[in-house]
């Protein structure tokens, strides 16, 4: 078991990626889960989905919080019961935990072909027809998808749509960061974004510029 990826984010942020190897029992190592945990695990069907909630949970382990640290708000976003910001993502073989002092979103996903078929629900297809080829397009469309994935993370409030509230700031593939920008009922927020590829899969993560969190 090894962390596959670690970025430093200032003085108090830090994201951890790990690449899932290994079996359900081998995540289950080392981890206590709270009954409700246990509870959610058991009543996955999906295997991916198992090992990706362990993961996450080998995760929290690494910065040295149990899964009992972990709870939710309503909305659905996580946080620790010590009061530092978290966010969380898992897709196929990689889990991703960001831990820090600001309102983060953070999401990974793989690139694949189907992103092309649904791209207008989420941004206009037609800024991404000019690149070389459905490569490179399959790729700016997922780190797009998980700019806008990680700006609705941050948020946290429902109602909010890909589509119409959240814009990412042109950028060319290669570039590491970007801008985003969310506006929904009469707010206006500017976040930072930062992009990586590894393996076939996109990651983004984003924090406000100016952050109301609380």
């Amino acid at each position: 078991m090894a962390i596959y990826k670690t970025i430093t984010i200032g003085k108090k942020s830090k994201l951890l990626v790990w690449k899932i190897e290994e079996s359900i029992e081998e995540l289950y190592d080392g981890l206590e889960l709270t009954p409700e945990s246990k509870d959610r695990l058991e009543n996955m069907k999906s295997l991916v989905h198992k090992k990706g909630y362990l993961a996450v949970r080998q995760l929290l382990k690494e910065f040295g919080y149990t899964d009992a640290a972990l709870q939710y708000k309503n909305s659905g976003r996580p946080l620790l019961r010590n009061g530092k910001h978290i966010t969380i993502s898992h897709s196929h073989n990689f889990a991703a935990v960001l831990v820090g002092d600001k309102s983060f979103g953070v999401d990974i996903e793989k690139q694949r072909e189907k992103i092309i078929r649904i791209a207008n629900k989420f941004t206009p297809i037609s800024e991404y027809r000019t690149l070389a080829n459905d490569d490179a397009i399959i790729r700016k469309l997922t780190l797009v998808w998980a700019a806008k994935e990680s700006v609705y993370k941050s948020f946290s409030t429902q109602g909010v749509s890909f589509l119409n509230h959240i814009n990412v700031h042109d950028f060319d593939l290669g570039d590491s960061q970007t801008r985003a920008t969310l506006e929904f009922r009469g707010q206006k927020l500017d976040y930072e974004v930062f992009f990586i590829e590894f393996e076939d899969f996109s990651c983004a993560y984003v924090y406000p510029i100016l952050d109301t969190s609380s």
